[in-house]
């Protein structure tokens, strides 16, 4: 499709023999011959090297740059200092979540990375309401996420200072006479570093990661199961316009100070509804974690409904768990179907499946806290 747009590593996949296909507007590598299962194992036992190159880039400069991004983000930005990351989202008037987003505090400017399918609308959005006060730049960079419980192995031969940062903290470093920024996170539930490089050497930068003995390069595939397994939301199935925060159980996105009571309160679309819910648990869905009993995979769209058949949910993203050894999902079910250890059943091909409700993350964490 000669429409679609590449990253600056789109060659290399080819040269790995990897299979594309169209994601959020660009040609990419949904796997490797290596395939989807072993891609997974490999990253939760040695290290994956993932093209994100397609997310948007941002930075935005100008006076109070963190109490003007406060104005579209209920996250505590003020209280972020030099150097520390934290997760955000974007909201909306009517309360849904726009987009959520990394925000770095790099000191004199904050540096954004956001979805692939929404950076063009959180570009607007973002040039809409602060452009007249501060600088939007769109950044022209590669983006790879090194994960796995050996990615600190990897970087320290590569940029050995790297290694110092912990979980959701980001640096600006010099390898091979190459300005890189590293921060400590990712999205597999694994310790790791997500990597921006100027997009002339993202290549060169890529290849030199690849050619260490524990890394393997990883696709789309293998990235949804591992951020599946994690309990990590994906935008546009498990949260959209029509998901508040506390529904989709982000409360903890939303800055203690921002809330009611807190030193900044409110402030931010959707505040009023937002925070009402996050005072008065007043919400009619949640979302939660599900293992099924069975060996069926149970799919994004499928109904949940009780013994009786009656509707009290839906699956928003759902398959096999090559970690969990079962078929996982996560979706939004009726308050009174939330609490753990609860029997509901999904509709698969006119069969009603048992499934069970559970906490998130379906795997334990190997984030580095230092």
């Amino acid at each position: 499709m000669t429409d679609l747009k590449q990253t600056p590593l789109h060659e290399l996949h080819l040269s790995l023999g990897a299979k594309m296909v169209p994601f959020a507007g660009y040609d990419m590598p949904v796997q490797y011959p290596l395939g989807v299962k072993k891609e997974h194992e490999h990253t939760r036992q040695q290290c994956g090297l993932f093209d994100v190159s397609h997310m948007g880039q941002i930075a935005v400069s100008g006076d109070n740059v963190a109490e003007a991004l406060e104005s579209l983000i209920p996250a505590d930005l003020v209280g972020l200092r030099k150097g520390e990351q934290r997760y955000g989202l974007f909201s909306g008037t009517d309360g849904g979540i726009i987009d959520d987003l990394m925000a770095v505090n790099a000191g004199d400017h904050f540096y954004l990375v956001v979805n692939a399918a929404c950076k063009e609308q959180d570009i607007v959005h973002l040039r809409t309401n602060l452009g007249a006060t501060h600088h939007i730049e769109v950044l022209d960079r590669g983006l790879l996420a090194l994960q796995g419980p050996k990615a600190r192995d990897v970087m320290k031969r590569l940029c050995p200072q790297a290694c110092e940062l912990i979980f959701m903290q980001h640096g600006r470093f010099t390898v091979a006479g190459q300005e890189v920024w590293i921060s400590r996170s990712g999205y597999t539930g694994e310790d790791g570093f997500e990597i921006s490089v100027a997009s002339d050497v993202s290549q060169a930068f890529a290849e030199q990661l690849l050619a260490e003995p524990e890394v393997e390069a990883i696709g789309l595939g293998a990235r949804d199961s591992l951020r599946l397994e994690a309990g990590l939301c994906l935008y546009g199935h498990d949260m959209d316009m029509t998901t508040t925060p506390v529904e989709a159980g982000l409360i903890w996105a939303i800055g203690k100070p921002r809330r009611h009571g807190g030193d900044r309160p409110a402030g931010f679309p959707g505040a009023d509804l937002i925070l009402h819910q996050v005072a008065a648990k007043d919400h009619t869905r949640k979302r939660v974690g599900l293992v099924a009993e069975g060996r069926a995979p149970v799919r994004e769209g499928a109904r949940l409904v009780d013994v009786k058949g009656n509707e009290i949910g839906v699956v928003t993203s759902g398959g096999f768990g090559p970690s969990v050894g079962k078929p996982i999902a996560m979706g939004y079910v009726a308050r009174e179907w939330e609490a753990p250890e609860t029997t509901v059943y999904a509709l698969v091909r006119g069969k009603q499946l048992p499934m069970v409700v559970t906490s998130t993350p379906f795997v334990k964490p190997g984030y580095y806290r230092g």
